[in-house]
């Protein structure tokens, strides 16, 4: 005698495929959904939306410090622009 329910899907098996299903479609249409959302806010259609890093500047010390290891002004030149540098207080953020 043959039996149409011997090993296959019951009640259960046909909940779990239509839960799985559902389960995959949605994320499809999530991944397509974040996909396009990415390719639509990349920098060249929102500019700004990506900070780029500027290069750290160097300080007035610092370049002063170069010119001197260069030879473009002396010691007693250097000396006493740091000092003006110093006596003045730190630069105003800008």
């Amino acid at each position: 005698m043959m039996y149409w329910n011997d090993h296959g899907m019951n009640g259960w098996g046909f909940g779990l495929m239509t839960v799985g299903m559902l389960l995959f479609w949605g994320l499809v249409v999530v991944a397509i959904v974040l996909l396009i959302r990415h390719l639509v806010h990349t920098p060249q259609h929102a500019p700004g939306a990506y900070p780029v890093p500027q290069p750290e500047r160097p300080s007035p010390e610092q370049l002063l410090a170069e010119r001197f290891a260069r030879g473009e002004i002396d010691a007693d030149e250097n000396r006493h622009r740091v000092d003006a540098l110093r006596s003045a207080g730190p630069p105003a953020a800008g």
